[in-house]
């Protein structure tokens, strides 16, 4: 079987149109070895149904719901702004419901003055555990210090506090939202270790994606009938225009023609833009979805390609393409491997084009190479390794791990989709360094919890789990008992770093890069989200991105 390749772009005149024997691009790597295989299973979705979504007859009447958006809009604009603020309590609430429901993009403006306000009102006037976690867990998510002695001191002793929290009979949300303030905890302070004693397994909302929780809390019921109804017409509006860019990411896509050619790499169009809308839900942020949709898609095939399919002397040959950004470089690779760097090529240089266009801004284009040349870089160790049978130990391997997880990539290109001044936003990349170190680390230690059993079974090399089992000579539950502890410490180090060193001209944007952390907890939570598709991710593709709000 055959299939013609055309890519088009900067790199036309040295792979003009690409014939291919399939087969041979799946299976070749030389004349004296065979190529591993990760068995992936293949792509579940039908692409041209999902590029019709946003023309089915349901949206018809979305110019009639965009106008009462914007009328309710404005009455509730109105009342934030009047709440009283001899109730702070309420307006706690009120912000609180907003952000639950997905709609806090309308308010940004609104919510931030109001939170301004509350953050002069002494703690102390927050009397009871329900409020003054309330308070702790609002300001602190909008980048204000709040002591834990707001909390701490109205605390019964942990035996009654546990006690209290498992008694099923009583339904205490002073206790529920106790357990989610204590998550805002930063590096030294003790309210996140009284939470785990009180619920080891539960998520705290401040590690999920909140668009992806927001139907469930658009059909509670309410005492806010306005509130609800411009949650479910705005969740509405937001799903239309995140078809209509899945329309042009699938296009892409199926441009590209990869997909036909890698019977070894995951063909993830889907999930891979489930994950940047996990990032960025808000109507605006299109271009920030498309580019992030475009890299996750690319990670994941380079991936595999260092992971699975090139021999060690191929992959120092594309590393080596990739750092001098220079395709004669890949002029000799087989096939697959050339086609994998052609499309990294033509797409990056694409997106450097769209960006000046889009923005005014002059080339980034050092600044995106660099990041994918460090990505390849510390893939091509981690391929060194397996060649060596070396297994390193954990700090080696995390060392190396939080680039080879994407996260720099990753959040470069959430910076550049909402950064408004290049120069800015390019001092917001090198200023938060450390977050952007701590979110990564999250991502590999997620995904190699989520991963680990399936590399050990097809010969991978060691996950950060196997790592530290061999070096400390410990059982598998007790190493993934220390990855889950170095989660929660970079979720504390991110929660500090947030309040403390973070800028308050930058938080509005570097939340995005916290959220590639939350995108990687759910993609994660239960398996992984990009090899298997059948499980919670297609529930969430089908919630999020098929599935409207019923409306009257």
């Amino acid at each position: 079987m055959y299939v013609t390749l055309n890519f088009r772009g900067i790199n036309s005149q040295i792979i003009p149109a690409v014939k291919i024997n399939l087969e041979s691009a799946a299976n070749h790597k030389g004349d004296s070895s065979v190529r591993r295989t990760a068995n992936y299973k293949p792509n579940i979705w039908n692409y041209g149904q999902l590029a019709g979504l946003s023309t089915s007859k349901h949206h018809e009447n979305m110019k009639y719901h965009r106008r009462e958006a914007e009328t309710l809009k404005d009455e509730i604009c109105s009342t934030i702004l009047e709440a009283s603020s001899d109730d702070p309590l309420k307006k706690l609430e009120l912000i609180d419901e907003i952000n639950k429901l997905a709609i806090s993009y309308y308010f940004d403006e609104e919510i931030s003055e109001s939170v301004k306000g509350i953050a002069e009102i002494n703690s102390a006037k927050f009397v009871d555990l329900y409020s003054a976690a309330l308070y702790f867990r609002i300001l602190r998510q909008h980048g204000y210090h709040v002591s834990q002695d707001a909390i701490l001191h109205l605390l019964d002793d942990e035996e009654k506090l546990i006690a209290r929290a498992h008694d099923s009979s009583e339904n205490d949300k002073a206790m529920a939202e106790f357990f989610e303030a204590c998550h805002l905890a930063s590096e030294g302070e003790s309210l996140f270790d009284v939470a785990t004693k009180i619920y080891s397994d539960k998520c705290p909302s401040h590690w999920s994606v909140a668009w992806f929780n927001a139907k469930k809390h658009i059909t509670h019921a309410t005492n806010n009938p306005k509130l609800h109804r411009l949650a479910g017409l705005s969740y509405n509006t937001v799903q239309l225009q995140h078809q209509k860019d899945l329309e042009e990411i699938l296009r892409w896509w199926r441009n590209l023609g990869l997909s036909e050619v890698f019977t070894f790499a995951r063909d993830r169009a889907v999930e891979s833009f489930l994950f940047a809308t996990g990032v960025a839900y808000e109507p605006q942020n299109g271009s920030l979805r498309k580019w992030l949709t475009k890299a996750i898609t690319l990670i994941l095939i380079i991936d595999d390609v260092y992971d699975i399919y090139g021999s060690i002397d191929e992959l120092d040959q594309f590393t080596t393409a990739v750092v001098r950004w220079d395709p004669t470089e890949a002029q000799h690779l087989p096939e697959g491997i050339k086609i994998s760097f052609s499309a990294l090529y033509d797409t990056v240089n694409e997106m450097d084009r769209e960006i000046q266009k889009d923005k005014g801004w002059n080339s980034v284009l050092p600044h995106l190479t660099k990041v994918w040349e460090d990505f390849c870089k510390a893939l091509f160790v981690e391929a060194k390794w397996y060649e060596k049978g070396h297994t390193p130990s954990l700090g080696e391997y995390l060392d190396n791990g939080w680039t080879s997880s994407s996260g720099p990539i990753l959040s470069l290109y959430a910076l550049f989709g909402v950064g408004q001044d290049m120069t800015q936003t390019l001092l917001a990349f090198d200023n938060n360094q450390e977050i952007i170190h701590r979110v990564s680390l999250i991502i590999q230690l997620c995904n190699d919890r989520a991963t680990s059993k399936a590399e050990v079974e097809r010969g991978d090399a060691p996950s950060s789990i196997i790592c530290y089992m061999r070096e400390a000579n410990v059982t598998e539950e007790e190493a993934r008992e220390r990855t889950r502890d170095l989660i929660t410490d970079s979720w504390k180090k991110i929660n500090g770093l947030f309040i403390n060193t973070t800028p308050n001209s930058q938080k509005q944007i570097i939340k995005y890069i916290v959220n590639i952390a939350r995108a990687a907890n759910f993609i994660y939570q239960n398996g992984d989200g990009f090899g298997v598709q059948d499980r919670e991710t297609k529930e969430q593709v089908f919630s999020c991105l098929i599935q409207p709000l019923p409306l009257p």
